[in-house]
């Protein structure tokens, strides 16, 4: 495991366990060879637009369509917490930012993670209080971020390094970073709490166009042609060895789920705001959708040079050791499902 990581094990114990007799209720044994049938799959997610694959294969019931059973879900804030639940084998596959799937492979040794396939591409930004108009102002500031050694994490960290600015795992430094979760930094930032956060969709949308915060900067403009993974698929190795039929169909209703969203935009919005509704209690307004959607690429190609430069960032700010990423992907699967669609391949690459 890379240095100044926290797994927050009680709150994945909470959330997944949370109606723990469903999951239970797969039967069979855990490789599913007793009876010939497939368990059903866990799969877990997070309640943000940035992960609107997920939101859109469950809400409209095409991952059931295509595993013939609806997956058992689990929702996640930040990426160790989830990543902690694909290794307890709380959940089989889930949807995730790239540095705690490169933290997922380096911590099991290439041993237990793969990952399957791309979801999104863009849809984060820092955004801070008006009054702060350049890096150099953030000197002093506080500021979020989901969670210690997530995606967003590394990003901001990395970019403060870049512009000669220092910011402590402990909390020292130039800049203040403070993980903490998304719905608590809408909150923080309202309060006059923190003066900004580098955060995904909706939570950058709802800060400008709730708090009156403003966009400082889009990470697309940090990476070439502004494409950067902000969210994959990962899956345990054990449940795609075991059961590589269920990771097939599962791959079919992501091709499916990606579709639908670049097909149907104003359907797939409604769909992604039923399912944040059911999950948070409260409908985003269509000008938070609207703005969050403008930002992100739904695709199944998992922009794999940007996590090769991602977990470099890493390495460099001193969140992961030197780590061989020779393996982590395994996008046979999808690119047969792709092919059989009559769509272009994805590359490791």
């Amino acid at each position: 495991m890379h240095r100044g990581l926290r797994w927050r094990l009680a709150t994945v114990a909470l959330t997944v366990l949370t109606g723990a007799g469903a999951l239970g209720a797969c039967g069979g044994d855990d490789d599913g060879g007793g009876s010939g049938s497939s368990p059903q799959l866990k799969l877990g997610y997070f309640p943000n637009i940035t992960h609107a694959t997920a939101l859109v294969g469950v809400q409209k019931g095409i991952f059931a369509k295509h595993l013939g059973t609806a997956p058992k879900t689990a929702t996640f804030n930040a990426g160790p917490a989830a990543v902690e639940a694909l290794f307890s084998g709380a959940v089989d596959a889930t949807f995730v930012g790239p540095n705690p799937s490169i933290n997922a492979w380096a911590k099991s040794h290439g041993k237990a993670v793969h990952i399957i396939s791309g979801a999104a591409s863009g849809g984060v930004s820092l955004v801070v209080k008006p009054g702060i108009n350049g890096v150099q102002d953030l000197k002093g500031k506080k500021i979020a971020t989901p969670q210690l050694g997530n995606t967003q994490d590394v990003a901001i960290r990395y970019w403060l390094k870049k512009n000669g600015l220092k910011a402590n795992k402990d909390g020292s430094g130039d800049v203040k970073i403070v993980p903490q979760d998304n719905a608590q930094t809408l909150q923080t930032f309202a309060q006059g709490n923190i003066d900004g956060a580098w955060v995904p969709e909706p939570y950058a949308s709802r800060l400008i166009l709730e708090s009156k915060g403003k966009r400082l900067l889009d990470e697309k403009t940090l990476w070439p042609g502004g494409k950067f993974v902000i969210t994959n698929l990962l899956v345990s190795q054990k449940f795609e060895k075991a059961h590589p039929d269920q990771v097939k169909k599962l791959l079919q209703g992501v091709v499916e789920s990606t579709d639908y969203i670049n097909q149907h935009p104003a359907e797939a919005k409604a769909a992604v705001n039923d399912a944040l509704t059911k999950l948070s209690g409260k409908p985003l307004k269509p000008a938070v959708l609207d703005s969050a959607f403008k930002e992100i690429q739904f695709t199944t190609d998992p922009v794999a040079t940007s996590l090769v430069q991602g977990a470099q960032h890493a390495e460099e700010i001193g969140l992961l050791e030197k780590t061989d990423l020779n393996g982590i992907y395994d996008l046979g699967p999808l690119n047969d499902v792709l092919k059989a669609s009559g769509k272009a391949q994805v590359s490791d690459k």
